[in-house]
């Protein structure tokens, strides 16, 4: 029988990367974005070949109550993957309440609380699968991206934490963290930029969606069967 994965974040580049290849795999999607509906149409024209439910679901998580536009859509459902995020550059000092609030409904609030109303399917089976795609800055912080890096490192907490309440239950809760990664979100930097970011990673070059992709897909997989409570560090040896 397919598996039902709820991917939250599908429009952007690591979810677009992450559906196609779980679709190739054999799963059923719920494709959540927020404004880029023409984006997942043409996602799911790339998905149809695959022969699966791939089934578009919106919500704005900029709202603290975003979550909930999504959980009349959700039916069957074996694994949930946190993928959908937004940056933040700039000082600390120059940080807007608004700003930082939306960063937190976003990255924290928005998952915590879906995974909260989702949980009992899970609990029912007594089996499922928990993935955040969060960041490189939750575990080592950036300057200029303190309020993302804070946002991110509660993502890592939630993990953990997640990850020991509910292990007796068959369920398991782990995390990737990317390095830099080529998305549209390294649309603000300038080409020697990302030269100079390339530089200081070990192995020489920025990530590629689809090895985010692929890392999550091991998570999902029975080859990771006793992992739980991790954060994989899919960084080019970036942070060790």
């Amino acid at each position: 029988m397919r598996k039902y994965v709820l991917l939250t974040g599908a429009s952007g580049g690591i979810g677009q990367a992450l559906a196609l290849h779980l679709a190739a795999k054999g799963y059923h999607l719920y494709l959540h974005y927020n404004k880029n509906e023409q984006t997942i149409r043409e996602l799911r024209n790339k998905l149809e070949p695959f022969g699966g439910e791939y089934i578009p679901v919106q919500a704005d998580f900029t709202s603290p109550i975003g979550y909930k536009s999504i959980l009349p859509h959700i039916f069957s459902l074996d694994a949930l993957i946190h993928c959908g995020g937004k940056s933040h550059y700039g000082l600390l000092v120059d940080l807007k309440q608004d700003e930082a609030q939306e960063l937190f409904n976003i990255h924290v609030l928005n998952p915590l609380m879906l995974t909260k109303e989702l949980l009992p399917k899970f609990l029912t089976k007594r089996s499922g699968n928990i993935i955040v795609i969060t960041s490189i800055w939750g575990q080592t912080g950036a300057a200029c991206e303190v309020a993302y890096s804070a946002a991110k490192g509660a993502q890592i907490a939630f993990v953990k934490a997640l990850s020991k309440e509910v292990a007796l239950n068959g369920i398991r809760v782990n995390a990737i963290a990317p390095g830099a990664v080529d998305t549209p979100m390294m649309e603000g930097f300038t080409q020697e930029e990302i030269e100079q970011i390339s530089f200081d990673i070990p192995m020489g070059r920025i990530a590629k969606p689809e090895e985010i992709a692929s890392s999550a897909a091991f998570l999902l997989s029975e080859e990771s069967s006793y992992m739980t409570g991790q954060v994989l560090s899919v960084n080019g040896g970036w942070y060790t």
